[in-house]
């Protein structure tokens, strides 16, 4: 039998389209912990749980299904209230955890971790240093509690985020960070798609990988100059490609890479490797 208990309820289950959600749990007779904005909980169900109908095959069916199945998600949610936890889950459609967790619905219990832990935090970048927040897909969900909780509308620095997806329904704040943008001229937003051909209306906005943003010269049209390592933190959450391609651009443009040992002005998170 499974070990942990099911110590967490669904309170809201926001569907953005067939392969994305958001998901707000509450702990059941415990409190969220206080944590740091971009930081990640522990998530699990029990592997009997369905997975949902619109999910392929899985690749690797756990072997003991009394088990739980076990991944990190970034929290999305505001760190100051913590009246809840938000998740943004993009279905994999093979995947073991995620499959799962887009069968849930409101009312539905599931395992979180009475931990939250990570070092990707705004609060390894000086104050008086600007910040470059760049995602693909649902890596945008530790932004958004930095946002959240640290900046809104009270910013001491520059803030820019660059948000790329395939299509405009995969840009599931894009509400959000719009308006905030338009009501703070420290605050940058801009999303772009892959696959902007596809939509079924026109896109005005930007179109190709997210790391072209970048290489445009985006920032330095904002902000009238081009961020350098002395006055500006870059961040990368995302699929392993645009990593790889920032590090390459980042690096030489002189921006170093931070880790536990020594300090560096771009942080990375390995966020395919933390989700199924």
């Amino acid at each position: 039998m499974a070990t942990r208990e099911l110590n967490a309820i669904v309170v809201q289950r926001i569907e953005l389209s067939p392969g994305l959600i958001k998901l707000r749990i509450v702990p059941d007779g415990w409190e969220l912990p206080e944590f740091k904005p971009g930081q990640f909980a522990t998530l699990g169900v029990p592997g009997t749980f369905a997975r949902s109908p619109i999910a392929t095959e899985e690749e690797s069916p756990p072997k003991d299904l009394d088990k739980y199945v076990m991944r990190a998600y970034s929290i999305a949610s505001s760190s100051k209230k913590r009246e809840f936890s938000e998740l943004y889950i993009g279905l994999v459609q093979s995947g073991s955890l995620s499959a799962r967790l887009f069968n849930l619905k409101t009312g539905d219990k599931l395992y979180c971790g009475p931990k939250f832990k990570g070092m990707f935090t705004l609060s390894q970048v000086p104050e008086d240093f600007n910040a470059v927040l760049i995602a693909t897909g649902t890596g945008v969900a530790p932004y958004m509690s930095m946002i959240r909780s640290e900046i809104a509308l009270h910013l001491n620095r520059k803030l820019a985020v660059f948000h790329g997806a395939y299509h405009s329904v995969d840009l599931g704040y894009h509400s959000e960070l719009s308006t905030l943008a338009d009501m703070s001229d420290d605050f940058l937003y801009i999303p772009t798609l892959s696959h902007a051909k596809e939509e079924l209306t026109p896109w005005s906005g930007e179109n190709g990988f997210v790391q072209k943003l970048w290489e445009d010269g985006h920032l330095e049209k904002a902000w009238g100059s081009r961020p350098t390592p002395e006055n500006t933190n870059v961040f990368l959450c995302g699929n392993p490609f645009m990593i790889n391609d920032m590090t390459t651009l980042l690096e030489a443009d002189g921006f170093t890479r931070h880790t536990k040992r020594q300090h560096g002005t771009f942080h990375v998170e390995q966020y395919y490797v933390k989700l199924d």
